[in-house]
């Protein structure tokens, strides 16, 4: 068996020449479905983010397995444990699956994983094909995507660092630690900035570029002084979604020179 991740940016229009040969190529492509049972196909009443993978499927004639998605705790008092079984629980399912798919395929098959933007930055896709392919001793290889913070400096017409100065890459829940740390040219992902939380709130003459659902029809991007725009932030990421029925949004903050 051979597994391939593979980087899809926000969809279709951001797959690349490299992953669209290997799109074709694949026997089939396996994707995580939080609403429907293993095998089926998406459909009416599945996730957003799950249907674009499935016109990514489509539009190189691929069929798209779905696996189901182990609920997650989203409260955890251990969040590094909770994270921890929710991929042991994903690795189960996904296992079963792909030995299943794999009986009468030439060699197991080749299978490729849809990763959303590109797996290099805060996805677990390529840390489970790892473990499965151990379990199932196949083959696997990467291939990358148009990320996120690729996006948000391309639709703002900006670098994501000042000229020879470092960019600090990490999540929303660890901003605040960032930020107290010293960091001032800080990307923060995954998740909803709480302005007014310390020590956030000092951080009012920061220049912020704020983007949501980069690359879709639901994009939204803000820009301005944290105490300018942070309220216009709030609103644009309640827009998006509104019209694409989920979010997912970013921002770069820098400190004053």
């Amino acid at each position: 068996m051979r597994i391939r991740v593979l980087g899809v940016g926000m969809g279709p229009q951001h797959v690349t020449a490299e992953v669209a040969r290997a799109l074709r190529e694949a026997d089939y492509l396996v994707a995580f479905d939080k609403t429907r049972s293993a095998g089926a196909r998406v459909g009416d009443g599945s996730d957003e983010i799950l249907a674009v993978r499935q016109r990514i499927a489509d539009a190189h004639d691929t069929e798209l397995v779905t696996v189901p998605d182990p609920e997650r705790d989203r409260t955890p008092a251990d969040y590094q444990g909770a994270v921890a079984a929710w991929h042991r629980a994903r690795l189960d399912a996904l296992e079963a699956v792909l030995r299943e798919r794999s009986t009468g395929l030439p060699d197991g098959g080749c299978v490729g994983f849809l990763a959303w933007g590109d797996p290099a930055f805060y996805d677990s896709t390529v840390r489970i094909v790892e473990q499965v392919a151990e379990r199932l001793g196949a083959t696997w290889d990467v291939l990358p995507g148009i990320s996120a913070p690729q996006l948000l400096a391309a639709r703002h017409r900006i670098s994501l660092h000042a000229v020879g100065q470092p960019v600090h890459i990490t999540t929303v829940r660890r901003l605040p630690e960032a930020i107290a740390a010293g960091q001032r040219n800080v990307v923060a992902m995954l998740g909803e900035v709480r302005w007014g939380d310390p020590p956030l709130d000092e951080l009012g003459d920061w220049q912020v570029w704020w983007g949501a659902n980069l690359g879709t029809d639901s994009e939204q991007l803000v820009h301005g002084t944290v105490r300018d725009v942070s309220d216009h932030i709030g609103w644009s990421r309640e827009r998006a979604r509104q019209q694409a029925g989920w979010v997912m949004d970013l921002c770069l903050l820098r400190g004053p020179q």
